[in-house]
């Protein structure tokens, strides 16, 4: 809403300074101020809140370490994260921008999945909540609404270089020529970026083709199937992250703030020319949306690190899990998940492998047995004697290394 103001002032009366709002880096840094501070101060608010309506976690006695202690600690905190993301992106972002609105839709879509679940567990005294085929069959809509948009809407497209002759011959005819006629025009395309590997596009349709040609038009069954399990597996790895105080959080800042890096070199077309990566127009406002929700997570993180003042609940982790997935996706390089996500990753498969050998175990020898000495992984740890903020400070020290060589992709095919 300030963008449109600011931008009116800009056209109608060159308002001084007006013209910064058509900076994405401007823009960005105003949301990601904004929402720090509407997540540390308007947080207290809200925990406050939660308190007086008895929001309190429910706490299992699985004989972890300072388990116990912390009984009663508001959950449902995620609306924190979800209010202090969509003010400063509905203020500052161009809200036409089709990124823009699917990154909306998850959020609200994802918070209200998980607030139901949270008002389930604290309201109905149900510990069980909201039943997990109910939430899959949401994230399974999810993957179903994004990889539809993704594939049908017209705005979604990219821009690829014309081949080095091409663009050699061009620049000898017309040194001065623009950077952007040496690109093809915006096109429809399912093509995305594959890691490490040196023709690192893949496009989707390909998997059909490779059948029969005539299967082409039917690329988009593959693609939603794609998108479904992005969204489910990713919002459902955050989910298991968020087991201790200020793991979820943190790891998923490293994340996203990683991401932001990718939308932006991406959606700038003298950057993503230098470094030779897939064009996608548009993709560069995703950056407002990722800076506030990157200043939202850290917000959060001052009540949520060791002893935690409040917990996201999964108000806050399907929601984070679900924004991810959808950035990674929109900037095409949802192959780089694996690696960027390690940490969710991780999490999962010692959910996996813990109940996949117990229930093996046990109608082979009559007794179940663990790899594990519990899951999700980070619990094994606390069984281990660890103490849990050393576990989350190593973590994120693991994402930040995990990002690194995510970016460091960029240049090593």
């Amino acid at each position: 809403m300030l963008y449109y103001l600011f931008e009116y002032l800009e056209q109608q009366f060159q308002f001084p300074g007006a013209s910064l709002f058509g900076f994405i880096t401007f823009r960005a840094a105003v949301a990601i101020i904004l929402s720090l501070l509407i997540s540390t101060i308007f947080g207290k608010r809200i925990i406050a809140f939660l308190q007086k309506q008895q929001v309190g976690e429910t706490i299992r006695d699985l004989g972890l370490e300072g388990q116990v202690e912390k009984a009663g600690t508001p959950t449902m905190g995620g609306i924190i994260i979800i209010l202090a993301t969509l003010i400063p992106v509905l203020l500052l972002s161009k809200l036409e921008n089709i990124y823009i609105i699917l990154l909306i839709v998850t959020t609200l879509w994802m918070g209200t999945i998980g607030f139901i679940d949270d008002y389930i567990k604290k309201f109905k005294n149900n510990k069980e909540g909201l039943k997990g085929k109910f939430k899959v069959l949401g994230q399974v809509g999810l993957g179903i609404i994004v990889g539809a948009t993704m594939y049908f809407h017209e705005d979604i497209t990219i821009k690829e270089q014309l081949p080095q002759e091409q663009q050699q011959v061009l620049l000898a005819q017309n040194p001065n020529m623009s950077r952007s006629d040496l690109f093809y025009e915006e096109e429809k395309s399912t093509k995305t970026t594959i890691p490490f590997v040196k023709g690192n596009e893949f496009d989707y349709d390909d998997l059909m083709t490779w059948i029969s040609p005539e299967l082409a038009q039917y690329g988009w069954i593959i693609f939603i199937l794609v998108t479904i399990v992005i969204v489910t597996g990713v919002s459902n790895g955050a989910n298991l992250t968020d087991g201790i105080d200020g793991l979820a959080a943190g790891t998923s800042a490293i994340i996203v703030l990683t991401l932001g890096i990718f939308a932006w070199v991406s959606g700038n077309l003298i950057f993503s020319d230098y470094l030779d990566i897939m064009y996608i127009p548009r993709v560069e406002e995703i950056t407002i949306y990722i800076a506030a929700f990157v200043g939202a997570l850290i917000g959060f993180l001052w009540y949520n690190t060791y002893p935690a003042q409040v917990f996201m609940g999964d108000t806050g982790s399907l929601t984070i899990g679900g924004i991810i997935a959808v950035i990674a996706i929109a900037v095409r390089k949802e192959w780089l998940i694996p690696v960027l996500c390690g940490i969710f990753v991780a999490e999962n498969l010692s959910v996996i492998m813990q109940v996949s050998y117990f229930k093996y175990t046990r109608k082979k020898y009559g007794e179940g047995r663990r790899i594990f000495k519990m899951s999700p992984l980070h619990h094994h740890y606390q069984k281990s004697g660890y103490h849990e903020s050393k576990i989350v400070t190593r973590f994120w020290i693991i994402g930040i290394l995990l990002a690194i060589i995510s970016i460091v992709t960029l240049k090593i095919r």
